[in-house]
């Protein structure tokens, strides 16, 4: 059995980021290396693909969104925000097109912080664009940390019984690592929420057709240490390869787990 094919949009990265290049693209090795031990084979994906998305995707068994800077907030009906940083429209384009084909195309698809808020942006969704602005004034035992710069912010995860989501992970009750400044807020049309952070922050939403899931924790950053991030990766990779198998023997078979509103349910 063949490995599935996962892609994987990259980061621009400007002149000068990376030695005397004139440019880059690139992915944290965390990914790659999170994806290679699911099982999967990887391909990288730079900014300003040519042709239309669904010839892109054609060649793959799923779609990886990762992390990265903030989405340009007009996408979403937003101004410009003084803390918004790494706002990359050829990667917001590319991104957009690739989530809205796969959905569509009944890929499977993943989607890690940046890439859960791409996700719901795509399908009319909009972001809070800078969390310490909801609520400042909240009391300090209250505060779950989503970000910081000097350590590693892991936080409780609270998850819905019956989810893929929570059949991904094989509990409804983790610890994730968070990295990032922006939330949900309108959830985009077709999906749900499926699990929160112990402030209320949403931290899971999926579709209930097809495979589509997408989380603002970091599951790759800790899958090689936590075997319940693992196994999040692993039912991506493990539903995308049974989709490759199906689409290369021409047959429908489902692609759910099974749970409720999945083809197989």
């Amino acid at each position: 059995m063949t490995a599935p094919l996962i892609a994987v949009p990259t980061y621009h990265l400007g002149p000068g980021r990376v030695g005397n290049w004139e440019g880059a693209y690139a992915l944290p090795e965390s990914y790659v290396a999170a994806l290679r031990a699911a099982g999967a084979r990887v391909a990288l994906l730079p900014p300003g693909q040519p042709g239309h998305p669904d010839e892109v995707l054609a060649p793959f068994d799923g779609l990886l969104l990762a992390g990265g800077g903030d989405i340009e907030p007009a996408r979403y009906g937003a101004a410009d925000h003084p803390a918004q940083y790494g706002v990359d429209p050829e990667r917001d384009q590319l991104e957009l097109e690739l989530a809205g084909a796969a959905v569509r195309l009944g890929l499977p698809v993943l989607g890690i912080c940046r890439g859960v808020q791409l996700l719901n942006v795509a399908f009319g969704g909009t972001l809070v664009q800078h969390l310490p602005d909801e609520d400042p004034e909240r009391a300090a035992e209250d505060q779950v940390e989503h970000r910081n710069e000097a350590k590693q912010a892991m936080h409780g995860l609270r998850v819905e019984p019956g989810s893929r989501l929570a059949e991904a992970l094989g509990q409804v009750e983790a610890e994730g690592l968070s990295h990032h400044h922006q939330g949900l807020d309108r959830i985009g049309e077709g999906f749900r929420p499926v699990a929160w952070a112990p402030d209320g922050l949403v931290e899971g939403i999926e579709r209930d057709q097809g495979w589509t899931v997408g989380v603002l924790w970091h599951p790759e950053s800790t899958a090689a240490a936590d075997p319940v991030q693992h196994r999040l990766l692993g039912a991506f990779v493990d539903v995308a390869s049974r989709r490759g198998q199906a689409f290369w023997r021409r047959t429908a078979e489902p692609v759910g787990f099974g749970g409720p509103g999945s083809a197989a349910g």
